[in-house]
């Protein structure tokens, strides 16, 4: 599975974390679900710059050839 990917998931548990310390008046758990959000979507970013790397390692390699 992708770090993207993963990034995902982070982001839904996130969002229902946050939802579900709305709902109960939780508020540690709200900052935990945001924290998990920005987690996720670090996590995205990072898969996305790993694959970037990767296509121009590729690109390049095609290119000596």
């Amino acid at each position: 599975m992708a770090a993207k990917d993963k990034g995902g998931m982070d982001k839904i548990k996130g969002k229902a974390k946050e939802m579900t310390g709305k709902v109960t008046g939780d508020r540690e758990q709200q900052a935990e679900g945001k924290m998990q959000q920005a987690r996720g979507e670090a996590k995205k970013m990072k898969g996305k710059a790993q694959e970037r790397v990767q296509e121009t390692q590729r690109s390049a390699k095609r290119d000596r050839t």
